[in-house]
């Protein structure tokens, strides 16, 4: 954007503080912030957008997503679906995600294509020619243990999940994912601490970052001693397990918002294993120990990012203030909350200026209806998202 913009007479929520700022304008000028006001501050010559009633807050960043599949209870049967229909997908998808205010997504696994490559790094390098679109960074493939879901480049042991992980930086990822879970859901990682170390230190030398798929205790436990950079879901850890990440700052990447998202399929759908009364009270069983697990994270001073995980469950895209709303509920100050899909988000991808309202930084910001460190929902209220000063929602 070339030109001058004033956002005039806004509240501001940066994730930082937990008191909103009232009365605040913000100046973007050549597509980055020029600066931000405590006042009705004016500016000569430029184009004013009347804030009124809304607040500026960080374009959000959804730190564990599936661009290239579309969610639902069928999820992982689509992954089977023709990379050009994959491709379509996540067109569709990362449309929502800008309507929404979410201008970051950080995609932990896709399918690959008939070369071997992940479809989300296609998807990556056109999205990135697409005025208007997302930014984009991709961890390529799920690696896990041979026998694990499809969809996966299997391994045997850690010198091949060793060898993958480098194989995916060779291919153009920003990151690597690596499933800690196991094949057949037993309550053991598949993988040792010795294993898991291995490939993290192959990968941080190319100076690239790891992250671990973990939703058992004995999966976040072995990433939080190797030293991943972020254990995805950690629906189970405990006490130990997160003063241990804290220790070797290990970042918590919760993705609540799945397990309500799944509460819902009892009232809306057959599917057994959600409208059985066995099916309703592992749920919320699971629901309740993901909840303490975000509370001892939380406690243990771990940094806590989110992510919506549409496309890998039953969640679509463009619904992270769901996860917002959930990770409130948990126990996280809103604006804590707000912090874990904008700025810890950022700090995750090794961006400096994602998720963050500086002087200086790109004008990527949203304007949301209502207070969000009063109430979360007002995150769904998205009514004018500017990405690199341009509106494009």
């Amino acid at each position: 954007m070339t030109g001058r913009l004033l956002i005039r007479d806004a509240c501001l929520a940066d994730g930082r503080s937990p008191a909103l700022q009232v009365g605040v304008s913000l100046l973007i000028e050549d597509g980055r912030i020029a600066w931000v006001s405590p006042d009705e501050r004016e500016a000569d010559g430029a184009d004013v957008l009347d804030g009124g009633g809304g607040t500026i807050v960080p374009a959000l960043v959804d730190a564990h997503s599936h661009l290239t599949m579309p969610g639902g209870s069928h999820w992982i049967d689509r992954g089977s679906d023709p990379p050009d229909r994959l491709r379509e997908v996540a067109r569709h998808n990362a449309a929502r995600l800008v309507q929404a205010g979410v201008l970051w997504a950080r995609d932990v696994g896709s399918p690959a294509g008939a070369d071997g490559r992940a479809i989300s790094l296609l998807v990556a390098q056109e999205m990135s020619a697409v005025p208007g679109a997302p930014y984009i960074r991709v961890a390529g493939t799920w690696i896990a243990k041979d026998g694990y879901l499809p969809m996966t480049v299997a391994v045997k042991d850690g010198a091949g999940l060793k060898a993958a992980a480098l194989a995916q930086l060779d291919a153009g990822t920003d990151f690597v994912k690596i499933m800690l879970d196991p094949p057949d859901r037993s309550d053991q990682c598949p993988f040792t601490v010795d294993d898991v170390r291995g490939a993290c230190e192959a990968v941080h030398a190319r100076g690239r970052k790891i992250t671990a798929h973990a939703t058992i205790l004995d999966g976040a436990r072995v990433g939080a001693e190797a030293g991943v950079d972020s254990i995805e879901h950690g629906m189970e850890l405990d006490e130990t397990i997160a003063v241990t990440m804290q220790r070797n700052n290990v970042a918590l990447v919760s993705t609540l918002s799945v397990l309500a998202s799944w509460a819902t399929f009892a009232r809306t759908t057959r599917i057994e294993r959600f409208t059985s009364d066995e099916g309703t009270r592992r749920l919320a069983a699971r629901r309740e120990g993901a909840f303490a697990a975000v509370r001892a994270a939380r406690r243990a001073g771990v940094r806590i990012a989110a992510g919506s995980d549409f496309g890998g469950g039953s969640v679509r895209a463009g619904h992270l203030a769901w996860e917002v709303e959930q990770l409130v509920e948990a126990g996280l100050e809103p604006y804590e909350a707000l912090a874990a899909v904008s700025w810890r988000g950022g700090e995750l991808l090794g961006i400096e200026h994602a998720g963050r309202l500086q002087p200086g930084d790109p004008a990527d910001l949203v304007l949301v209806h209502g207070d969000p460190l009063v109430d979360p929902r007002a995150l769904w209220r998205v009514w004018a998202v500017f990405k690199a000063g341009e509106r494009v929602a």
